[in-house]
């Protein structure tokens, strides 16, 4: 019998087996690491109440200077953003108050008082 150049068929699969192997896929590559990091936490310190947002290399799209270097923090650095939880102002402006710091800056300041 002579080949055919044509390819074979694959066998039907039902929907609901596609859809399960396309979760099994999703669940293998979910990282909590990428999901903690959108999400700000509050941290208690001497010098007050802090959010702090943790920012992947992959997110660091631009250029920013570390208010505890004065060092430039380039793209594609990890690092955190920081605001004040009580800002005397209000939400809205602890937000655009928010500082990025290099994470090692961030952990190793001394604490001022405000």
């Amino acid at each position: 019998m002579p080949r055919s150049n044509r390819p074979r068929r694959r066998p039907a699969v039902p929907r609901a087996e596609r859809a399960a192997a396309g979760a099994r896929e999703e669940l293998d590559d979910f990282n909590p690491e990428r999901v903690l990091a959108g999400f700000a936490r509050l941290e208690s310190a001497p010098d007050g109440e802090w959010r702090v947002r943790r920012v992947t290399t992959r997110n660091a799209a631009k250029d920013y200077t570390c208010p505890g270097c004065s060092r430039i923090i380039p793209p594609g650095v990890a690092h955190v953003v920081v605001w004040a939880e009580d800002h005397l102002f209000g939400e809205e402006a602890a937000i655009a108050d928010r500082r990025h710091w290099h994470t090692h800056c961030w952990r190793t300041r001394t604490y001022r008082r405000r």
